[in-house]
């Protein structure tokens, strides 16, 4: 890795050691995991995403492999947020850059759960309104701007952590949503979750996933939510995390002439491995050496410019 190109990033308070975040829903259930990604390259790590409640999800089939990715309906599955707050507590440096995701139907709830994991090692939140599979919460309350400044505005009245909004390139008032989010006090914009996809078994000629439709992540995402991460820069001032389909150092530099300013890898860890994160901050490194960057911050929205 080229020493004289510095890859940290700070987050509104969030800081890690490069871009490179492990996207939630993805080995985010258990503190080994989290830490095993973190050890293995990761900048920050974000949970599966975490309700009041434990909830079962889903039954299988959750998820098919496409040709052009993946579709999951695990129809946000997890052990609710008493039980979790357990296994973060197996964390024992207090100073690892982790950050909880969030769900839930309403204002007041999300700001609960913000309140139940102050005294956690969380670093930060980021409030999942954009799951696409999920009735009553995630993209279902992530379309109205006006619902959303009431989510941030409630868990920011119970943090002072960093909070991040996730929303959902199924959206048709992105940047709208984007613009309410940052009004209300979101410290960062994620874009984006999954678009809505299915597939179908020709032989039993029915759906495969057991909710029919689900959210289909990897490549055929990426020029999507690289759209998302374009024409959200060009209307907010707070950062962008760029996540979709992201599998190479190329990708990362892509989403970061776009204006991401940091990254989240998700499907890809399951074929390429934890190796992902190291190979793809070497590739970033050279190749913003090559440019004479000393930076990641130097090449963040530079193709606005260009």
């Amino acid at each position: 890795m080229n020493a004289a190109v510095d890859l940290s990033v700070d987050l509104k308070g969030l800081k890690m050691k490069n871009p490179l975040m492990l996207a939630s829903g993805i080995l985010g259930d258990s503190a080994d995991l989290l830490l095993r990604a973190l050890e293995s390259g990761a900048g920050a790590v974000v949970t599966k995403s975490i309700s009041l409640e434990p909830r079962e999800g889903y039954r299988n089939p959750t998820i098919v492999a496409v040709e052009c990715g993946y579709i999951n309906a695990i129809g946000l599955a997890n052990p609710g947020a008493k039980a979790f707050l357990e296994e973060l507590k197996k964390i024992k440096d207090q100073n690892q850059p982790i950050v909880v995701s969030l769900f839930a139907e309403d204002a007041q709830k999300f700001g609960e759960l913000a309140k139940a994991f102050e005294g956690s090692c969380a670093k930060a939140y980021e409030l999942n309104l954009s799951c696409p599979h999920v009735k009553g919460v995630g993209l279902e309350v992530g379309h109205d701007p006006e619902l959303v400044k009431k989510i941030v505005r409630c868990v920011r009245q119970s943090s002072t952590k960093p909070i991040f909004v996730k929303l959902s390139p199924n959206l048709p008032n992105i940047v709208e949503v984007a613009t309410a989010a940052e009004k209300a006090g979101a410290d960062a914009i994620t874009a984006t979750n999954t678009v809505r996809a299915m597939a179908i078994d020709i032989e039993a000629a029915q759906p495969i996933l057991s909710n029919k439709v689900g959210g289909l992540s990897g490549p055929a995402l990426k020029p999507i939510s690289l759209r998302c991460v374009y024409e959200i820069y060009e209307h907010v001032k707070i950062p962008i995390i760029g996540s979709g389909g992201i599998s190479s150092w190329r990708d990362a530099v892509e989403y970061l002439l776009a204006g991401a300013s940091a990254l989240q890898i998700g499907s890809a860890v399951a074929y390429e491995g934890l190796e992902i994160f190291r190979n793809i901050c070497k590739g970033l490194a050279s190749y913003l050496g090559s440019k004479g960057y000393r930076s990641v911050a130097e090449v963040v929205g530079l193709a606005h410019k260009n």
